[in-house]
């Protein structure tokens, strides 16, 4: 009786927690094309505020690469009405915080305040849509700042070209510009104009290349006053043209070696070239990499560090974007293992994936952690907003936060042996050598 028991409490909090992560939400267009997202939950008086550009490093000119993260930092230097290095300190003064961060595919900003701060967060990302200030003064502190930024991630930052992709992007695109990093060249920054900083703004900041979210703590009919009053007058721009370029195949392995002057451990990395994140294949693939590589329960971790201790750690970096992804696994070499020998090893997991059914435990298991990372990504305001605005703007299908576990419940473990096989090719990859720099050549 008691197993009984505790089986129907179970059933009963797992049906509370699928109904519990429903996001409800509405959706609406205001005349100058601005898409708004609202979600009301009253539960904690906190509101977000967000602003989702559609706009990313692919979408920069030849020669002029860091232009759309440099925005995000730009756009922080005032307005017409916010003083020059006043931005923070009316966020922080006002019980506040924000951010702001940039990839490949869009630029986001947001702020979260009390409630009652509300109109203030709708002023502010208004004030940086309308009317920001960007002059020399504040191209050439956010120049330093980004420098600065690129110093401490990247250049100095152990396997900061492997974080980052920077080593990675050139051999996987030729023609795409997802070839080149979200932080760019200083070159490039160094090289840019003023008029080239403000035409960047005038092409890819109106309110039509844009989507508006507001989450928590409001009361919508006052909610929707306030966008109008502070969106509404905002003049629509000339349509974005969107990149369409397309990627030929890889068709026999990409062989590279890089050298990092910051790392004493060397790495074996294999990366691959994956599909458009709203493609089924790339939900699949973020299966894949759970199974080969997330965690300490994950085959290779098992196998190369617990078992054979031939490496120190395992590494992936699945990257979903807009049009391509990428898959970026590998190893640490524990000791003198050869990196031959962690390859080897690599492979052999590999080749059980495409060649064998994982079992229904193991499959069981995997599906328990997505429905986990479910629920986390929409555990509070900030994340629910991130996701509103990100399945809008780059799926364009916003119901995605709420249907999107059925995608990977739908995944069937023949699928992901297929796909393994599909993708996970020796001929289809770049197989990369990531090496301390030899003390001769610093």
């Amino acid at each position: 009786m008691i197993k009984k028991i505790s089986l129907t409490v179970c059933s009963l909090l797992l049906t509370f927690g699928a109904f519990a992560q429903q996001v409800e939400f509405s959706k609406y267009t205001l005349d100058n094309g601005l898409d708004v997202i609202l979600h009301q939950d009253n539960t904690a008086p906190v509101v977000t505020v967000a602003v989702m550009y559609h706009v990313g490093a692919k979408d920069e000119e030849e020669g002029r690469s860091g232009f759309a993260h440099f925005f995000e930092h730009l756009l922080f230097e005032g307005t017409e009405n916010i003083p020059r290095g006043e931005w923070f300190n009316i966020v922080a003064a006002n019980g506040g915080r924000n951010n702001a961060n940039t990839t490949q595919d869009r630029t986001y900003y947001y702020e979260t305040f009390p409630s009652n701060n509300l109109e203030l967060g709708l002023w502010m990302e208004s004030e940086r849509m309308l009317h920001p200030v960007i002059n020399q003064i504040g191209v050439d502190t956010q120049n330093e700042v980004v420098k600065e930024e690129k110093r401490s991630r990247i250049d100095n930052a152990p396997y900061g070209k492997i974080l980052y992709n920077t080593g990675i992007s050139p051999y996987m695109f030729e023609k795409h510009p997802y070839k080149n990093s979200v932080i760019g060249t200083m070159e490039d920054l160094d090289a840019a104009q003023l008029d080239e900083f403000k035409a960047f703004f005038e092409k890819y900041y109106g309110p039509n290349n844009a989507t508006l979210v507001v989450a928590g703590d409001f009361e919508e009919a006052n909610t929707k006053k306030l966008i109008e009053q502070y969106f509404g007058p905002i003049e629509a721009k000339p349509e974005v043209e969107r990149v369409n370029v397309k990627e030929d195949p890889i068709t026999s392995t990409i062989k590279a070696t890089e050298y990092d002057d910051n790392i004493q451990i060397p790495a074996k990395l294999y990366v691959y070239r994956t599909p458009s994140m709203k493609d089924r294949d790339a939900y699949v693939l973020d299966m894949i990499s759970s199974i080969l590589t997330d965690g300490k329960s994950s085959r290779m971790y098992k196998k190369m560090v617990d078992e054979n201790k031939e490496a120190l750690q395992v590494l992936a970096f699945p990257r979903s974007q807009e049009d391509y992804g990428t898959y970026v696994m590998g190893a640490l070499a524990m000791g003198d293992t050869p990196l031959e020998q962690l390859g080897k090893s690599i492979d052999e997991e590999i080749e059980k994936l495409q060649n064998e059914l994982i079992s229904e435990k193991e499959y069981q298991k995997l599906q328990n952690k997505f429905e986990n990372r479910f629920v986390n990504s929409n555990s509070n305001i900030q994340g629910i907003a991130s996701s509103l605005a990100t399945y809008h703007t780059l799926y364009g299908d916003v119901d995605l936060i709420n249907e999107e576990i059925d995608i990977y419940r739908s995944i069937t473990r023949e699928e992901i042996r297929e796909v393994a096989k599909k993708y996970l090719n020796k001929n289809q990859r770049l197989d990369l050598d990531y090496l301390p720099t030899p003390e001769d050549a610093k």
